[in-house]
């Protein structure tokens, strides 16, 4: 445990929640799966480095990728600055866009057997789904 540094040092989370714009829920939430290191004051208190603004903002960019944050725990180390990633991170980044592009494919074929079923039971004098005749 360490005491609060005088010299601002380091963030509480009120305050880390403020400058990343996070929730200090999804903090405590980062720092249970090991996202984030806190240290904690004689008291209890959560204390960030400053280096934490940083980290959530790495965080939050392969969140906003859609890779879940167990995947994120893996790559967020590849994370050089706020829009680049090293290579290491690479062959993940590859497996999910391939996932992703199967689930694509998946909610296409869903889509077309939908406009299927609508073209088949409208009359062709009404409009449709997607807006022809």
């Amino acid at each position: 445990m360490v005491d609060a540094s005088p010299d601002g040092a380091r963030l509480r989370i009120g305050e880390l929640a403020a400058r990343t714009g996070v929730t200090p829920r999804l903090l405590r939430y980062y720092e249970s799966v090991g996202l984030l290191r806190a240290e904690r004051t004689a008291g209890g208190r959560r204390l960030f480095e400053e280096s934490a603004v940083e980290r959530v903002r790495h965080i939050r960019m392969l969140l906003d990728a859609g890779l879940p944050t167990r995947v994120i725990a893996e790559l967020v180390d590849c994370v050089e600055d706020t829009d680049r990633l090293e290579p290491c991170a690479v062959p993940t980044l590859v497996e999910h866009l391939d996932a992703y592009d199967r689930r694509i494919a998946g909610l296409l074929g869903v889509r077309a057997a939908l406009q299927g079923l609508i073209d088949a039971a409208t009359p062709r004098s009404e409009p449709v789904a997607d807006g022809t005749r």
